[in-house]
């Protein structure tokens, strides 16, 4: 018997724009491709892009934003990653963790010590394994009609060798990403 070697990982490419015809690419044309609406929330558009394409297809994406934080009072800023999809037919052959890693990487470079997410309770376990930490406390954002708590689970990670979470609220200083 001959072991066969595995496949190489899928390359991760920056993408110059991602707009909702890239999404519609992954994703379908859902009303509600990430299955947050009934959170009400208005989210940012993302600057920096991630994804990965097999036979010309945009098959997996995350995204990138710097964003303000309040964390005990104190001012800094966070990494956010958002936006992430799989196609459908190709989950659980690791994309999700080639695109996020992709990302996480790039965080890193961006300044701030901490990223964030923020996800349906189903995905903890993805990211769980991909690193993320459950951050177990309310987090504020901000919305157009005022500031409210976050309903999805939040969740972070380190950018920067020794970072922590500090104690005290949290308050995303923006509309989530």
């Amino acid at each position: 018997m001959t072991d066969r070697p595995s496949p190489a990982p899928p390359t991760v490419v920056r993408l110059t724009e991602y707009t909702k015809t890239e999404q519609s690419e992954i994703l379908g044309d859902s009303a509600d491709p990430f299955g947050v609406a009934d959170a009400g929330l208005t989210w940012l558009p993302k600057e920096e892009h991630f994804g990965i394409r097999q036979n010309g297809r945009l098959v997996a994406h995350a995204g990138l934003l710097r964003l303000p934080v309040s964390i005990g009072g104190v001012g800094t800023q966070v990494v956010g990653v958002g936006g992430v999809a799989v196609a459908p037919e190709l989950r659980g052959q690791g994309l999700a963790r080639s695109v996020v890693s992709a990302a996480v990487d790039h965080a890193r470079t961006m300044g701030p010590l901490r990223g964030i997410l923020f996800c349906r309770s189903s995905l903890v376990p993805l990211y769980q394994r991909l690193g993320w930490r459950t951050l177990e406390q309310d987090v504020h954002v901000e919305q157009p009609e005022g500031p409210v708590v976050m309903p999805l689970r939040t969740m972070w990670t380190p950018l920067r060798d020794g970072a922590s979470w500090p104690t005290g609220e949290v308050r995303l200083l923006s509309l989530p990403m």
